[in-house]
């Protein structure tokens, strides 16, 4: 079953730490940096990279606290051993873990530390697979690693047989030396932006574990945002690498079609589910989706374009010019707090030298009518790939196990939903047409504005008990996923979108969607880089439970 569901710009390298660990855990012995250290990943040098500073940590329990690619420079130059990484990252995930239930089916401790003193072999030998060699990585549990259960969130551990291949993504990040500890948790098939299911349970909110933490990556962004690994990958068809970052503070990418390829059992129709990155910094979320990225002959429509373009980050954003479209002029419902605390955001654009327009709708073309023509756009092209998703669930003994939302998605391609009768060849062409009249208008939006940009969610993060918001103030939601149509958007203009982090409202987070222009995940690396540089809102505010 397939289911395929985030300093100063010129410096040559950056300070160790940049505000993620105290001062005083970082000892005053020489700084080092990764240029004495060959290294390749995928074929391809990474030697052009800003890599960090680093130094040796007095407590090596701060050792999660470090970002990718400082935790990178440090393995690479011996500052700190692969088994004393993985020994602090466990232990950090024992204490934390537990609270908020991001990562599942975790390895056996021995184990772990056994591939982790084989990679310090590798390093004593004078070999380095790569810029994640030794690093502690979970994969969501949608994706297949050899060894481990796949459950999707559906499918019984008892009854969930190990994988026998990995993943061609999962493949990527072995070869660049990541060590596979376990899965985050997802939500049942990857349906919902709330990351609960009958196999593992809920997972909670990094900020407030009383709140739903987003999906269907939420154990991604959990895990990253708790430090319990120093990157993830995630997947999205409506939002999930974008909802579950905005809701715990760190950025996430939904990148082009083809950018990050995938060798499914169907290869050309599939362009819904997305693979893509979960980090805390620019520079790790670009290293994360360069090591993903590259064209494979298993993926035909995947892009050749040069991933190393990716982590050159030196793009300037002065006169560049946002296509605020907020709520579409009342059309989505939000609550206030979110277009509050957006808007407001607003104003870091325009202090990189960027000018902000606000649009009431959606833009216009000969095919597509603007707002009234979003949702029912949308279900149609959701129904048909999502219920072919489910149905080989549907119709094996695991359908007494599908929830309601799952049926929902199954009835609506092949009976019908939300009034309509099943989805025929005929609709899903004539959709197709509509959805390239909404890529049309977009593309003209393009010739003047350089990105188009939205709240990551209607609504802030809610309590973890209930399944979905039923009302938004007094708005009925039609289903069980109406209160995230603003992230269809990027969906179904196939179109890189990024989340960043646009601040707090009562103490929880929320972020902000940018959609670039087909094909251009480059710059949307840059202005996560700039973004970052400029507000600093991971660093700067820690979750309650690691800032102690």
């Amino acid at each position: 079953m397939a289911v395929r569901d985030g300093n100063d710009h010129n410096a040559v390298v950056w300070q160790a730490g940049r505000g993620t660990a105290p001062a005083t855990t970082v000892s005053a012995g020489t700084l080092m940096d990764a240029s004495s250290v060959p290294m390749r990943a995928n074929g391809s040098s990474f030697s052009e990279v800003r890599w960090p500073l680093v130094s040796r940590p007095t407590d090596l329990s701060r050792i999660p606290f470090w970002d990718a690619a400082e935790l990178s420079v440090a393995i690479r130059n011996r500052v700190v051993s692969c088994l004393e990484v993985m020994t602090a990252f466990l232990d950090h995930i024992e204490r934390i873990n537990p609270q908020v239930n991001a990562i599942v089916s975790l390895r056996p401790r021995a184990d772990l530390l056994d591939e982790a003193r084989a990679k310090d072999r590798l390093l004593a030998s004078g070999t380095c697979q790569g810029w994640m060699h030794g690093f502690p990585h979970a994969v969501k549990d949608l994706a297949d690693v050899a060894g481990l259960p796949t459950t999707f969130g559906l499918i019984p551990l008892e009854d969930a047989a190990p994988a026998t291949t990995d993943s061609l993504f999962v493949e990527r990040m072995r070869a660049a030396g990541a060590i596979i500890i376990g899965k985050t948790n997802t939500s049942e098939l990857g349906l919902g932006s709330q990351t609960y299911n009958t196999v593992f349970g809920t997972t909670l909110n990094a900020y407030d574990q009383t709140k739903a933490a987003g999906g269907s990556s939420g154990g991604a962004a959990v895990a990253v945002a708790l430090r319990m690994v120093p990157v993830a990958d995630g997947s999205d068809f409506m939002g999930s690498l974008r909802n579950p970052p905005g809701w715990n503070n760190v950025f996430g990418l939904r990148p082009s079609h083809g950018r990050v390829p995938s060798a499914d059992s169907e290869v050309f129709i599939d362009q819904g589910g997305l693979e893509g990155p979960i980090a805390r910094t620019a520079l790790d979320l670009a290293l994360l989706l360069r090591t993903m990225s590259g064209y494979d002959d298993r993926a035909p429509l995947s892009i050749t374009q040069d991933a190393r373009q990716l982590t050159e980050l030196e793009a300037n954003f002065h006169g560049k010019k946002i296509a605020w479209l907020g709520d579409l002029g009342g059309y989505l419902p939000m609550e206030p707090e979110v277009l509050d605390t957006t808007r407001k955001a607003l104003q870091h654009f325009v202090s990189l030298g960027m000018t902000v327009t606000a649009f009431d709708e959606l833009p216009k073309s000969a095919g597509f009518r603007g707002n009234q023509d979003l949702w029912p756009t949308w279900l149609t092209y959701r129904h048909w790939l999502s219920g072919m998703h489910i149905k080989s669930a549907h119709d094996s003994p695991l359908r007494s196990l599908l929830k309601p939302e799952a049926l929902y998605e199954y009835e609506g391609l092949a009976i019908g939903a939300n009034g309509n009768g099943p989805i025929t060849g005929i609709d899903v062409y004539t959709n197709s047409i509509k959805r390239t009249g909404l890529y049309l208008a977009f593309r003209d939006l393009f010739e003047t504005y350089d990105y188009a940009v939205l709240p990551t969610a209607q609504v802030m993060p809610f309590d973890a008990t209930i399944h979905w918001p039923t009302h938004i103030g007094d708005v009925k939601m039609t289903s069980y996923h109406r209160w995230m149509e603003v992230s269809t958007i990027g969906t179904l203009l196939s179109a890189p979108t990024l989340a960043i982090p646009a601040g707090f409202a009562q103490g929880l987070p929320i972020g902000l969607q940018v959609i670039a222009r087909n094909h251009d995940d480059f710059t949307l690396m840059d202005l996560a880089d700039m973004w970052e540089r400029k507000n600093q809102f991971v660093q700067r505010n820690l979750p309650p439970l690691i800032s102690a």
